[in-house]
């Protein structure tokens, strides 16, 4: 498996993969949000292929030099292998890399099912996101 930025090509294997794992709701967000995160940054957009296949992405974004990890899935064939895992981590990996000065975790309705990975992986429920402002790639 290997963790990589977001390539045009990836575009229509990555919205299959939002509309089979996300609810429709959530799918809809999640897109505008992925739009305006890559004609803004688009380095912190980052897919997990397998074989070829992309089975995995994460968005992450930068507002008020804060990094924010916004929106995770995974295939539903390829959950509970360290996916998730990988791609947190190297998100965290451009966030360090730019000297953000704290890493969150998003926490809205549709994240509150992911939230116990990023536990596991050391975060803590201070680190979790909640607020009426939303960040910059919702609120446009």
């Amino acid at each position: 498996m290997n963790v990589r930025s977001f390539q045009l090509s990836d575009y229509r294997p990555l919205t299959t993969l939002l509309e089979d794992v996300l609810s429709e709701e959530c799918y809809e967000q999640t897109m505008e949000a992925f739009a305006r995160q890559l004609s803004w940054d688009s380095e912190l957009v980052l897919v997990a292929v397998e074989e070829s296949e992309v089975v995995g992405m994460i968005i992450g974004t930068i507002d008020n030099n804060k990094g924010y990890y916004y929106r995770i899935a995974v295939h539903a064939e390829y959950q509970r292998q360290g996916i998730g895992k990988a791609l947190i981590q190297a998100l965290r990996q451009r966030f360090e890399q730019r000297n953000v000065s704290k890493i969150l975790i998003t926490a809205d309705e549709h994240n509150e099912p992911v939230l116990p990975l990023y536990e596991a992986m050391g975060y803590a429920s201070n680190d979790f996101f909640r607020s009426f402002q939303k960040l910059s790639i919702v609120a446009g």
